[in-house]
C-alpha cells in the first residue's frame, strides 16, 4: 500500500469511528444516492496528478459518499462534441439537442450577463459611470453609445494553450473598438492588432490564440462622436474560449437552434419560417399566417402586404431590344397577401424598349452591352474609332440602369435581407427593408487611374480623376445619404452626407490619390429602430474619369509631334498646352502652370500669383520663403526660412453636447521649394488611416486617455493645398484677410500667404481658403505663436484666417537699421561703435560692423601749438618792425642831406661823391643806390610819387657808378 492509499484508509476509518460512536450509539452508514452528490477534481500537484472526490449537494449529507479515487491526468481533454463523464472518467458524446466544445466554453445566449463576465463603465477622467455598460439583448450583447469608456471582461484559467473567438458587428467609426488579452503579469497583447476593423458586411469573426495559465479577455469601446447623429453600438455574439481543463456537461441548444445528432460541437440555426425551443433536436414549421427569420425562437404574425413589400426591376434586353418589367417580393417574404387590406403583387411581363447601352459600350447580337475596344468610343449604340490626332477620354459613365454594372455591388447590414439597391432603367434606387436603421450600401470599385497626358507627379496638385453623380432622396423621417471613398469598402471614410429630402442635384468629388479606388453610397432611412417606410434614395448617373481599363464616350485632340502629324498621340511636354483643333503643343508663358484638368487651349495656362514661381513640372507655383517689398521708397527683404518647417498648433478646447473634450489641430508648411516637407494630418482612430498632405490641413484631436496613445487624431481635411500668392495686400483673388481681423498699430507692412483647397462640400461650394498673416514682433522668440480669427480659425467653416507673430516675420536688417556713435578723443585715441536703432524691427540680414579705434589729436595740443605759433609770429613781427623803423631813419637822414646839397646851387650838379665818411656812419650807408637794387630799393622805386610840378623822380648815376634820384 502506497502513501496515498494509506491516507485514504485512515480517512475512512476516522469517519467510521466518528459516526459509529456518536452519542454513544453506533450509526450504520447509509449509502448516498447519485443525486445527492457530484464529482469534482482536486487541484493538480506538481506532477500533474489529481483525485476525484464526491461533493455532497446538501451540506448535511456526509455519509455514504463514494471513496476518493485517482483522477485523470491534468492534461486529459475531450474532443469537440464530447464531455467528460466524471463517474467513469471517460469522454462521452453529447446527446441530440446539446453541444460541447470539448475543452472550451461558449456563450451564445445573452438574455442576461453570463456568470464570469463583468461590465464596467467610466468617463474620460476615469470616474465610474453606472449606465455606460454593455447590455445583453438576447442573441447578442451591445456596447454603449455615449462618450464614455465601456469595458466587458472575462477571466479564464487555461490548462493548455487555447483560443478565444467571437463574432462582432462594428458599423460606426464614431466608436473606438478594441479587443485585447492580459496574462498573469497583466501584460497586454500587441497594441497593433487590438484595434478592430469596421465591419465590411454584417457580422465579422475574430480569433486570437491564448497562452496557458490565467487570461483576462477585454472588449472595450469608447464613443467620441462630434456630431449630433446617433451612434450605432458594437454588437458581440458567439463568444467561444478553448483550452480549459475539461467540460463535464453538454450545453442545451438555445431557442432558434438545434442539433439533430449526438456529438455536436455547435447548434445550427433554424431556417426561415421555422422555430425551435431550448434543447431542440429539430425545428418546427410556422403556421401559414406566421413567419420567422433565421434562428428564431418563435413565430410572428404576418402583416398585410403593402407596396413597400415589393420592388420592380428589368430583365436583360432580348434580341429585339426589349425588356420586361418585373415585380418581385422582397425576400424573405414576411407579409400576407390574404390578410385584410393586403395588396397583391402587380402583374409582371410588360414589355418596354431597352434603354441604350451606357456610353463607351455597344449592343452585341445577344443584346448584351459590351465595352468598345481600346482606341474606340461610343454613345451607347455603336463603337467608332477616334480620328487621327485624337485620343479617347476613358472612364466610366453610368446613366442607364438595365442591369447592375459588373464593378458595382449592393449590400445591407442585416441578417435577413440581401436586397439593397436595385436597377430601374433610368436610375438605381433603394428597395424597402425590414430594419430601416440598417445601412443600404452601393459600392463602386475601380482598378486605378491613368492620366491621358504627361504630368510629373507633384505634391501641389495631385488630381488624378473626378467622380460626378446625380441623385435625390425622399424622406418622411430623419433619413441620411452618405458618400464615402477610400482604399476599399472596409476602409471607406465619409466625404459628404445629406439629411432629409434632397431634390435632384449633382455632386462632384476630385480624386487626388491612387489609393481612392472604392466609392460607397450608404442610405439609412432612420436612426431609430423602426420598420417599413417608403423613404428612398435614387442615383440617376455616375461618371468617373481617367480610369484604368475604362471606356470612352468621346475623343479629344491630343498633342502631336510636329514632324509627323500621322503618328500616334504623344503628350505635350511639361509647361505646354494643346492648340484646339490642331493637336500641336505650344509653350505656356513664363511663370505659369498648366491646369491638369484642362490641357487644351491657352486658357489652360494659369499665371502664378504674386511672389511665386512655377515649379519644374509647371504644375503649380511655389515660394522659396524669400520676398522683397517696396515700402516708402525703400526695399524690404524678407526670409521666412526659419518658419518653413511644418508647424502644429491647436485651437482652444471645445466640448460636444455630451461633454466630450476635443480640440482642432492645424498643421502648416508655410513655404519652401518643391522638395520641402508637407503639412500632414492623419486619421489614426479608425482602420482607414486617411492622410491629408498640403500647405495647411486640419484634424480633430480627442483625449488620448481613450486609447492609451499620445495623439488621437481623426477627421483630417485640407484647408490649403495650393499656394495662391504672397502679398502685403489684404485681398488676393477672392480671398480676403482684413486688417480688422487682427488690429495692430505697426509701421511695417505685414506679409500674407494665401492658400486654396479646391475640394468642395455642401457648405463650401467653392472649396476652402486660408490666409496666414505674418506680423513682425522681435519680442516673440517662439516659432508657433499663432492666433485665430474666431475661436476655431474660421467663422463660416470655409475661410480660415491666422496671425503668426514672430521675430522671423520682420524684414532683414540693413544699414538703415543701425547708427554710428563716435567717442571723444582720449589720450590720442578715438573709438567708433555701431548700435541698432530702437525699437528694432528687423532680423538677420547684415550684422553690426565691428568697433573701430583711430588716433586723434586733443584740444590741449592745438592750444599749445597755437600759442607757440602766435609767439613766434609776434617776435618776427617786432623784429621786422624794428628793422624797417631803423632803415626808415637812415633813409630820412640821407634824403635830408641830399636836399640840403641841392638847395645851395640849384643848377649845379652835386660835387663828386668824395666826401669822407663822417664819424659814426658806416660806409655802406652812403651807398644808397647800388647798381643791383636791393629788396627795399625796389619797394621804394615802385612806391615813388609824382612831384607837385608834374615831374617824376628820376634816378641818376654818379661818376662813381651809383644812382641818384633827381626830381
Amino acid at each position: 500500500m502506497d502513501y496515498k492509499d494509506r491516507i485514504v484508509s485512515l480517512f475512512k476509518n476516522l469517519l467510521h469511528h466518528l459516526f459509529s460512536h456518536h452519542h454513544g450509539k453506533e450509526i450504520i452508514p447509509v449509502k448516498a444516492k447519485a443525486s445527492d452528490y457530484h464529482f469534482e477534481y482536486t487541484d493538480c500537484d506538481v506532477l500533474g496528478s489529481r483525485w476525484r472526490v464526491a461533493i455532497p449537494n446538501k451540506p448535511d449529507t456526509c455519509t455514504g459518499l463514494p471513496d476518493p479515487v485517482k483522477g485523470t491526468h491534468c492534461t486529459f481533454t475531450c474532443k469537440e462534441g464530447e464531455y467528460l463523464d466524471m463517474k467513469s472518467q471517460e469522454c462521452q458524446k453529447c446527446t441530440a439537442g446539446t453541444y460541447s466544445l470539448g475543452t472550451g466554453v461558449a456563450f451564445d445566449d445573452w438574455d442576461t450577463l453570463p456568470t464570469g463576465f463583468l461590465s464596467h463603465g467610466a468617463s474620460m477622467d476615469a470616474v465610474t459611470v453606472k449606465h455606460s455598460t454593455w447590455s445583453p439583448k438576447g442573441d447578442y450583447i451591445a456596447s454603449n453609445t455615449d462618450e464614455c469608456i465601456s469595458t466587458l471582461s472575462y477571466a479564464v484559467s487555461l490548462k493548455q494553450p487555447g483560443s478565444v473567438s467571437f463574432q462582432y458587428f462594428y458599423p460606426d467609426s464614431n466608436i473606438l473598438f478594441e479587443f485585447y488579452v492580459q496574462n498573469d503579469q497583466c501584460q497586454s497583447t500587441d497594441s497593433q492588432s487590438r484595434w478592430m476593423k469596421s465591419s465590411e458586411n454584417d457580422w465579422d469573426a475574430h480569433y486570437v490564440q491564448l497562452n496557458r495559465g490565467n487570461n483576462v479577455v477585454y472588449w472595450r469601446t469608447t464613443g467620441f462622436s462630434l456630431s449630433s447623429n446617433a451612434v450605432k453600438p458594437v454588437l458581440l455574439k458567439n463568444i467561444a474560449i478553448s483550452g480549459v481543463a475539461y467540460t463535464s456537461e453538454c450545453f442545451h441548444c438555445k431557442p432558434g437552434t438545434y442539433s439533430a445528432e449526438a456529438g455536436a460541437a455547435r447548434c445550427l440555426p433554424c431556417p426561415v419560417d421555422t422555430y425551435s425551443n431550448k434543447g431542440a433536436t429539430a425545428c418546427q414549421q410556422c403556421l401559414k399566417d406566421k413567419y420567422s427569420g433565421i434562428g428564431s425562437g418563435m413565430c410572428k404574425q404576418r402583416p398585410p402586404c403593402t407596396a413597400s413589400d415589393y420592388f420592380y426591376t428589368h430583365t436583360p434586353c432580348d434580341s429585339r431590344g426589349q425588356t420586361q418589367l418585373m415585380y418581385k417580393w422582397i425576400e424573405p417574404k414576411i407579409c400576407s397577401e390574404s390578410a385584410v387590406g393586403a395588396v397583391t403583387l402587380p402583374i409582371s411581363g410588360e414589355m418596354q424598349a431597352c434603354p441604350p447601352c451606357n456610353p463607351g459600350f455597344f449592343s452585341s447580337n445577344s443584346s448584351a452591352c459590351l465595352p468598345c475596344p481600346q482606341g474606340f468610343y461610343s454613345n451607347g449604340i455603336a463603337c467608332s474609332e477616334c480620328p487621327v490626332g485624337m485620343e479617347p477620354v476613358v472612364g466610366f459613365e453610368y446613366k442607364w440602369w438595365n442591369r447592375m454594372p459588373s464593378n458595382m455591388r449592393s449590400s445591407v447590414y442585416s441578417d435577413l435581407f440581401v436586397t439593397g439597391w436595385e436597377v430601374a432603367g433610368e436610375y438605381i434606387y433603394t428597395t424597402p427593408g425590414d430594419m430601416d436603421s440598417d445601412y443600404m450600401m452601393l459600392t463602386l470599385t475601380v482598378p486605378g487611374y491613368s492620366l491621358p497626358y504627361s504630368r510629373v507627379k507633384d505634391n501641389e496638385r495631385a488630381e488624378l480623376s473626378k467622380i460626378t453623380f446625380v441623385f435625390e432622396t425622399k424622406c418622411s423621417a430623419d433619413c441620411r445619404l452618405y458618400f464615402m471613398t477610400g482604399l476599399n469598402e472596409r476602409n471607406n471614410g465619409v466625404v459628404e452626407s445629406w439629411k432629409g429630402t434632397v431634390g435632384k442635384q449633382s455632386y462632384s468629388y476630385l480624386i487626388k490619390s491612387n489609393r481612392t479606388v472604392s466609392f460607397t453610397w450608404a442610405f439609412q432611412r432612420t436612426e431609430a429602430y423602426t420598420t417599413f417606410s417608403s423613404d428612398f434614395a435614387k442615383i440617376y448617373s455616375i461618371h468617373i474619369t481617367n480610369v484604368k481599363g475604362g471606356v470612352a464616350s468621346q475623343c479629344r485632340q491630343c498633342a502631336l509631334g510636329s514632324s509627323n502629324t500621322a503618328s500616334a498621340c504623344v503628350p505635350c511636354p511639361p509647361g505646354h498646352y494643346m492648340l484646339n483643333g490642331t493637336g500641336v503643343c505650344k509653350s505656356c508663358p513664363p511663370n505659369t502652370f498648366v491646369r491638369p484638368e484642362q490641357p487644351l487651349g491657352e486658357e489652360a495656362c494659369v499665371q502664378c500669383g504674386p511672389n511665386t514661381n512655377s515649379n519644374k513640372a509647371r504644375t503649380s507655383c511655389v515660394n522659396d520663403c524669400t520676398l522683397a517689398v517696396l515700402y516708402k521708397g525703400e526695399s524690404l527683404r524678407y526670409d521666412f526660412s526659419p518658419l518653413a518647417n511644418v508647424t502644429h498648433f491647436q485651437s482652444s478646447p471645445r466640448f460636444t453636447s455630451k461633454g466630450l473634450r476635443y480640440v482642432h489641430q492645424f498643421s502648416v508648411g508655410l513655404c519652401g521649394t518643391e522638395g520641402r516637407a508637407l503639412a500632414s494630418c492623419v486619421d489614426n482612430v479608425t482602420d482607414s488611416r486617411k492622410q491629408v498632405n498640403g500647405y495647411v490641413c486640419q484634424s480633430t484631436i480627442v483625449p488620448s486617455e481613450i486609447r492609451g496613445q499620445s495623439v488621437v487624431s481623426s477627421q483630417p481635411f485640407s484647408i490649403g493645398s495650393t499656394l495662391i500668392g504672397v502679398s502685403t495686400d489684404s485681398t488676393l483673388d477672392h480671398i480676403s484677410s482684413s486688417e480688422n481681423y487682427f488690429p495692430a498699430e505697426l509701421k511695417l507692412p505685414e506679409v500674407i500667404f494665401y492658400y486654396q483647397a479646391p475640394e468642395t462640400t455642401q457648405v463650401c461650394k467653392y472649396g476652402r481658403s486660408t490666409s496666414i498673416r505674418l506680423r513682425c514682433d522681435p519680442t516673440v522668440m517662439a516659432l508657433d505663436q499663432i492666433s485665430f480669427n474666431c475661436s476655431e480659425g474660421t467663422c463660416d467653416g470655409c475661410s480660415f484666417h491666422f496671425l503668426w507673430r514672430s521675430q522671423y516675420a520682420c524684414p532683414l536688417c540693413s544699414e538703415r537699421n543701425y547708427q554710428k556713435i563716435v567717442t571723444y578723443c582720449n589720450n590720442g585715441i578715438q573709438r567708433t561703435t555701431y548700435v541698432w536703432q530702437q525699437p528694432l524691427q528687423c532680423t538677420g540680414g547684415v550684422t553690426l560692423p565691428a568697433p573701430q579705434v583711430s588716433a586723434c589729436v586733443t584740444m590741449d595740443f592745438w592750444l599749445k601749438f597755437g600759442v607757440s605759433v602766435g609767439t613766434v609770429a609776434a617776435l618776427l613781427l617786432v623784429t621786422i618792425s624794428c628793422y624797417f623803423w631803423k632803415r626808415t631813419r637812415k633813409l630820412q637822414y640821407k634824403y635830408s642831406k641830399l636836399m640840403m646839397n641841392v638847395g645851395d646851387k640849384d643848377c649845379d650838379l652835386p660835387a663828386a661823391d668824395s666826401c669822407a665818411i663822417m664819424e659814426g656812419e658806416d660806409a655802406e650807408d652812403d651807398l644808397i643806390y647800388l647798381t643791383k637794387k636791393s629788396f627795399f630799393t625796389k619797394i621804394k622805386s615802385f612806391s615813388r610819387e609824382r612831384t607837385s610840378d608834374g615831374f617824376d623822380s628820376v634816378p641818376l648815376k654818379t661818376s662813381s657808378g651809383q644812382e641818384m634820384e633827381m626830381n
